[in-house]
Formats: structure tokens, C-alpha cells, sequence
């Protein structure tokens, strides 16, 4: 039997499971512009723990209001006046938390609006599939605030950017929007409209592939990235031996070879 979540133990995350396995879980604390504060991250933590033993097939992540996230609370940071060792545990938890989301197997899409800076960016860069609409915008103030990424921005965001970027975008301030962050790899998809319907589209879509098949594409990719090359098509070629002998796939390929199923096409 399936983990069951208890959604009322969330005041944070506002979290909605519809029934094809799709939940959207949207960050709730718009007059903070959906800060993240050490709760916040508990409960991401929480939630990404028991997603993938409680049936969650796909999770959109959104932000209420305005904004998707502004980053890190800087003003529970300010009152908390922590010391080096409190803050490097603080860090921790939220690589715990961004770990889980890009290694769990769940697919995570992230509908951006708004600001999307700092540990936002962090935040939503551990998401697979990232959708903007046209006011969403990216950047990583620390150099300004006296601060240093802490939530894996040295790691995601220099991969989807690169490294002279990154750095530019600390040092500077720089801000990315529209296209341009769209062709820089900071989201896949950018539309007119809303990126959260957008999103769901999306979510609905992958919700109808097996759930095995999901899994390996969620949790074997980062993994092999982290591999030699030697070491990366051993463990490509494990996963796919067991994904592509799956039972459940036997009849999506009779639909293949019979000609039944549907053909690629290109899409928008």
C-alpha cells in the first residue's frame, strides 16, 4: 500500500493531488514573495521524501501570487544572527531538499511567474522542466547582499548557464527574462499565458507514461552526469535493461509494431 501525505500537516506549501497522480504543491507565502524560511524547506524536505513511495506520478511546483520565489528569508536570516556553523546547516538541508527533488524519480515541473532569484533560481533549477510566463524573471543578487550561493547554484544553475555566466551573474546583478533566459537554458518553455496552466498540460502529459520509465529519466540522468564516461554508459546501459524489459511496456510496443500508436511529431 501506497505512503499516504497528510496535506493538512503542510501550512507552508499549499499541496492539491488531482487524480490521474498529478499534485501541485505551491510555495504559500505570497507577502513574502514566497521567501523560503527554514519550514519551508522542512516541509519541501517532507514532501519529496514520501512522494515517491505515495503514488505521486508528477508535481508541479508553483508559487502563489505574484511571484515564484524571492530566495532565501533574508529577514529570518537577519533575526537569527547565525553562526558559520548554523548557516553551513542550514545549506544542508536545502541541498537535502533540491536533492530530493532532482534525484527522488518524481518529475518536478516548476511554473514561474515573477521573480525567480537567488534561491529561487536554486530552487527551480532542481525541477526537471521549467516553464516561464512573460513576467518571470532570473538573477542571483548575492554579490550585492554580501552573500554566497548556499541552496547548489554553483552546481545547477553553472550547468545550465555556464560558468562565465554564473559568476557574472553574481558579481553584477545581472538579470535574464524572456527569450534570452529561454535560449540560456534557464527554462524550457516560456508562454503568453499562464505558466502554471502551461505546466499542467505538461504534467498531464508525462503522467501517462509508465511509471519506470519516469523514474529512470528523473533519477538515472543526474546520476550518469555525475559519472566518468566509462562509468556513465555502464550504468545507461544497466538502467535500460531493466526499463526496457519492463512488462507493462509490452503493450505500448505491440501498439508500436502493429501501427497503432501514435507516430512522433513535432510539437510546439
Amino acid at each position: 500500500m501506497a505512503i499516504q501525505i497528510d496535506k493538512s500537516r503542510f501550512t507552508n506549501l499549499a499541496i492539491e493531488e488531482h487524480d490521474n497522480g498529478v499534485w501541485v504543491v505551491t510555495l504559500n507565502r505570497p507577502t513574502k514573495r514566497n521567501a523560503l524560511d527554514i519550514n519551508t524547506i522542512d516541509e519541501l524536505v517532507d514532501f519529496f521524501s514520501v512522494a515517491p513511495r505515495a503514488g505521486v506520478s508528477v508535481v508541479v511546483l508553483a508559487g502563489s501570487g505574484d511571484h515564484f520565489c524571492a530566495g532565501l528569508d533574508l529577514i529570518e536570516h537577519h533575526d537569527e544572527d547565525r553562526s558559520p556553523a548554523d548557516f553551513m546547516h542550514v545549506c544542508l538541508r536545502w541541498h537535502e531538499a533540491f536533492n530530493k527533488m532532482e534525484y527522488g524519480g518524481v518529475p518536478v515541473i516548476a511554473a514561474l511567474q515573477g521573480a525567480v532569484v537567488g534561491g529561487g533560481l536554486e530552487l527551480a533549477s532542481s525541477a526537471h522542466v521549467r516553464v516561464m510566463d512573460q513576467t518571470a524573471y532570473f538573477g542571483l543578487p548575492e554579490g550585492q547582499r554580501g552573500l554566497f550561493t548556499g541552496g547548489g547554484a554553483t552546481i545547477r544553475v553553472t550547468d545550465l548557464v555556464g560558468k562565465a555566466r554564473m559568476i557574472d551573474m553574481m558579481l553584477t546583478g545581472r538579470v535574464y527574462q524572456g527569450q534570452e533566459a529561454v535560449d540560456l537554458g534557464l527554462a524550457q518553455y516560456i508562454v503568453d499565458g499562464s505558466s502554471l496552466d502551461r505546466a499542467m498540460e505538461l504534467a498531464n502529459r508525462v503522467a501517462e507514461n509508465l511509471p519506470l520509465s519516469n523514474f529512470a529519466i528523473c533519477s538515472a540522468v543526474s546520476h550518469i552526469q555525475n559519472m566518468s564516461a566509462m562509468d556513465g554508459a555502464y550504468a545507461e546501459a544497466v538502467v535500460a535493461g531493466v526499463v526496457n524489459t519492463q512488462p507493462d511496456a509490452r503493450a505500448r510496443l505491440a501498439a508500436f509494431a502493429d501501427k497503432s500508436a501514435a507516430r512522433v511529431r513535432p510539437t510546439d
